[in-house]
């Protein structure tokens, strides 16, 4: 592994950066932090959607801590945003989003999972993984799945920031995965209203929330090539009344169609592809 990145080389490779300088940033550490992407408004209303989102969510008997996952709920996950708050399939579908998962997967994608993250006083890590590892096992040679991670609140080390290990975007095996991987693991830094852009090979963890009252709450939409099954089954989720209103751009996107697994070919044959054989 190379030397990890300084909290002031993080910053630095923040402000005032354009979309192809951002896009280096991300193929050479695994991840980039775009600032300003959601005006402060936008944070507040997304923000305040999000909590009702899960009271809906423990409602409808959908449960927000997941023992398996986090040792307390003062951790609370939101699943299938999609169906509790339009807000949420407008930020799925956001051009800046957009932009950073065709740069980097292609145009062929689906939307894998879209979930929500809120770290509370107390709440403990996760164990580590990369999102990548979970739906493909290995080789891990391209990246066929990456994160927008929407920050609702100001992310740093002490509120439970997404620990990373520097340049495991590299790791190509589980087998050369390090055992002291937790040890050499550094915090995201970013500013609410931003987004934080990782590669699916990422290896990383939740951070521990050490504050006294500070949340840390998160948006993830994960995105992967179209050729890996999404984490989750779009058709069984999304109401009826949901799926009759989205776009057909956004039901590709979603894997809704009977095609959802097939990438967008070309059958035109082409005279230099031609074989010159009978």
């Amino acid at each position: 592994m190379e030397k990890p990145i300084s909290t002031e080389t993080q910053r630095s490779l923040v402000k005032n950066r354009t979309f192809d300088e951002h896009f280096d940033d991300l193929e050479a550490n695994g991840f980039c932090v775009v600032e300003n992407v959601l005006t402060a408004n936008e944070v507040s209303g997304i923000r305040e959607k999000l909590l009702l989102a899960a009271t809906e969510s423990d409602r409808r008997g959908v449960p927000t801590h997941i023992p398996s996952l986090d040792p307390n709920d003062a951790n609370v996950r939101v699943f299938n945003l999609l169906d509790l708050d339009p807000v949420f399939l407008e930020l799925m579908e956001r051009p800046k989003a957009i932009q950073f998962v065709k740069a980097l997967v292609g145009d062929n994608f689906i939307v894998s999972n879209f979930t929500a993250n809120i770290a509370r006083p107390g709440a403990q890590s996760m164990h580590a993984h990369s999102d990548l590892g979970i739906v493909f096992p290995g080789p891990w040679l391209k990246p066929w799945s990456m994160n927008v991670l929407w920050c609702l609140d100001d992310v740093h080390h002490d509120n439970g920031a997404t620990r990373y290990l520097p340049d495991s975007h590299k790791i190509t095996c589980a087998k050369d995965v390090p055992t002291d991987m937790l040890d050499n693991m550094q915090s995201f830094n970013a500013k609410a209203g931003s987004i934080i852009i990782m590669d699916g090979r990422l290896w990383h963890t939740s951070g521990e929330n050490v504050t006294e009252n500070e949340e840390r709450a998160i948006v993830f939409g994960y995105y992967s090539a179209a050729f890996l099954r999404p984490q989750v089954n779009w058709n069984v989720l999304l109401a009826e009344s949901t799926q009759r209103n989205l776009s057909p751009q956004t039901r590709r996107w979603l894997g809704l169609n009977g095609t959802a697994n097939m990438l967008s070919v070309d059958f035109v044959e082409r005279p230099d592809q031609l074989s010159t054989q009978e």
